[in-house]
């Protein structure tokens, strides 16, 4: 097959980070491109990968985990922290989901009191701040400017909380997001995503997925590329069924 355009994706930490099916993100970013005829590449950032590989990624995904593997994550990725945030600055774009969103902030407080630090590439914080405080946990919608509504499923303990020059990626319509109090979820900042939204998220919300891959085809090619539209009748299909769920319109 020949192949006009190619893409590499970083999947950072898979083999800790990826819980409540972050993996389908990875697949969604591969299927929706080879049925564009477009090649993309996957490279698996595991503990102590190079920041060569880093260098090559064109798009970047990390998935969500428990403390423990958050904490083994945060040790290795510190190291590397000012070659990811470079590229997080340059426009790089990626989708950082629960833990790994939490890891772009400040710092996760636990519940015992323990301090993670984070990279402190957005500006926002989480706490979790009670030992027997209850989960965020159940299906989530919330309402997006550039992507419409999107679906998916959270479950985290921490409340992550936006500095005032951070835009959260949208407001609740059903579930908890950041929070639970201030009716935002998730945050953007340049061309780079955090969300607590699993599930996975991108399946069911092709465009999301769309965006992300168009934002790392225009950065790569320095143009404007303009993607071929897809048959999205299953990915609908989902979203509809969770959007029954919740008794909303989509």
């Amino acid at each position: 097959m020949n192949y006009t355009l190619a893409l590499t994706i970083g999947w950072l930490y898979p083999e800790l980070m990826s819980t409540y099916g972050d993996h389908g993100n990875v697949i969604t970013l591969q299927k929706r491109c080879e049925w564009r005829n477009i090649k993309a590449k996957v490279i698996e950032l595991n503990t102590n990968f190079s920041v060569r590989d880093l260098k090559k990624c064109d798009l970047l995904m990390m998935g969500g985990a428990q403390d423990t593997q958050q904490e083994a994550v945060s040790k290795d990725l510190n190291g590397k922290s000012s070659i990811l945030n470079e590229m997080i600055l340059n426009g790089i774009p990626g989708i950082y989901i629960c833990g790994a969103y939490q890891f772009l902030g400040n710092y996760y407080k636990e519940a015992d009191g323990n301090l993670i630090e984070g990279l402190k590439i957005f500006d926002l914080y989480t706490e979790n701040t009670q030992v027997n405080a209850r989960r965020l946990i159940g299906n989530l919608a919330f309402r997006t400017k550039d992507f419409g509504t999107i679906v998916g499923f959270e479950n985290h303990g921490g409340r992550t909380y936006l500095g005032k020059n951070l835009k959260p990626l949208g407001f609740v319509m059903k579930g908890f997001g950041n929070n639970g109090k201030d009716g935002t979820e998730g945050a953007v900042f340049k061309n780079s995503i955090g969300t607590y939204s699993h599930g996975p998220i991108l399946p069911k919300n092709p465009l999301l997925a769309d965006a992300l891959l168009k934002k790392a085809l225009d950065k790569k090619y320095r143009t404007f590329i303009k993607l071929p539209k897809l048959d999205d009748y299953l990915e609908q299909k989902a979203r509809l069924q969770v959007a029954k769920r919740l008794s909303i319109a989509i």
